[in-house]
């Protein structure tokens, strides 16, 4: 039965071909704009994933993601120092600079300042330079994106300087640095001097990087660390799902997102289940005939749904396929946010066995109700 369900199929490839379609269409709109919205969420969150060392980011209670700044104080830090459980910690500057050029067009960047002692935060990779040469003066490293945006098609010399705040700053070195949401160029420096070249504030502390003790539980030393100077402790998971939950509960992408993967599924639906019945309606002779055979009706719903099943997988396949083919264009394109985890396979499977499920559902009632005797009508 398996096989003569499978010719009955394929024996009109104009509808057979349409049905896949239909499905490869839903499935490849689900998939891919599934994987744009991740990559973009994740993008919230890349400065945290790239401060590497810190267990714990401690920040006022208030912060509601990362680019929400509210400065803390040297006392702050001093306190979160004394907690037991704290084996060190150190101050982090994050906020954004204008930065003048030389040829005197102004340019917004993300100005991150490192421990002064320990570099505490500094890029993992660095394409030109060391960090050493942050000991220099007005020395500052760029990230690779960053430095193609103001210098694009110019490769690196050390040596070029801008102004920030009325101060110079030279480049020393290049870093690769994840893709931000903000997509302006990073810029690392000590801390100290991030804070020469922020605007003037009382307080310029944004964050305090912690390290926990050997044997410490992390929850506790959060739990230990608000008790004790009420400051808000996060761990850097808990940070990153904090920071993403904001954009995705206060912005409005998740909902763009969510009609375009719903019209994506609903076309696909219509498409496929169109051409799906009709395609049963033209095959009622073929399934009258089975009948007359004395053939069951299970083993005819059987039939109907192994034949959705086998468009279903041949279209999930061409779809999540065209969203990763999608992706990996993505990945040499800096200004493309994509990332396809399994979950989205999993909610792009379910969605097209729902889909399935739906158009085999009219096609399923009506070669129930059809009679053997249709084979002798005209």
């Amino acid at each position: 039965m398996a096989w003569i369900a499978w010719r009955m199929l394929i024996g009109n490839r104009g509808k057979y071909l349409g049905i896949v379609l239909g499905i490869s269409f839903a499935a490849l709109l689900i998939a891919q704009q599934a994987g744009i919205f991740w990559g973009l969420m994740n993008m919230t969150a890349a400065q945290i994933r790239d401060v590497r060392g810190a267990d714990l980011w401690v920040m006022d209670p208030n912060v509601q993601f990362v680019d929400d700044i509210k400065p803390l104080s040297d006392n702050d830090m001093m306190r979160v120092r004394g907690v037991p459980g704290v084996e060190w910690a150190v101050p982090f500057y994050k906020g954004l600079a204008r930065a003048r050029m030389e040829d005197g067009n102004f340019q917004q960047v993300i100005l991150l300042g490192l421990d002064d002692a320990t570099l505490v935060g500094a890029p993992q990779e660095m394409l030109s330079g060391s960090l050493s040469d942050l000991d220099l003066p007005d020395a500052l490293i760029m990230d690779d994106a960053g430095y193609k945006q103001l210098w694009p098609k110019e490769p690196f010399q050390p040596g070029k300087a801008f102004e920030m705040n009325d101060r110079r700053g030279v480049l020393v070195g290049i870093c690769k640095a994840s893709k931000t949401f903000q997509t302006f160029p990073i810029v690392y420096t000590k801390f100290t001097r991030a804070t020469q070249y922020a605007p003037s504030e009382r307080k310029v502390l944004s964050f305090v990087l912690a390290k926990a003790q050997p044997g410490q539980s992390l929850d506790e030393l959060c739990a230990t660390i608000k008790q004790q100077t009420g400051l808000s402790a996060l761990t850097r998971q808990q940070f990153i799902r904090k920071t993403i939950m904001y954009y995705f509960t206060r912005t409005g992408i998740p909902m763009n997102f969510g009609i375009t993967v719903l019209l994506g599924f609903i076309v696909g639906t219509a498409i496929a289940g169109q051409t799906f019945y009709l395609f049963t309606v033209e095959n009622l002779r073929q399934f009258g005939a089975l009948k007359a055979m004395g053939t069951s009706n299970p083993r005819i719903v059987g039939m109907v749904m192994l034949q959705a099943a086998q468009v279903g997988l041949i279209g999930y396949g061409l779809g999540v396929g065209g969203a990763a083919a999608f992706g990996v264009f993505a990945r040499f394109n800096s200004k493309l946010a994509f990332l396809m985890p399994w979950w989205i396979l999993a909610i792009t499977g379910a969605a097209v066995l729902l889909i399935v499920l739906l158009t085999s559902l009219l096609s399923v009632r009506r070669v129930l109700t059809v009679e053997p005797a249709i084979v002798f009508k005209g």
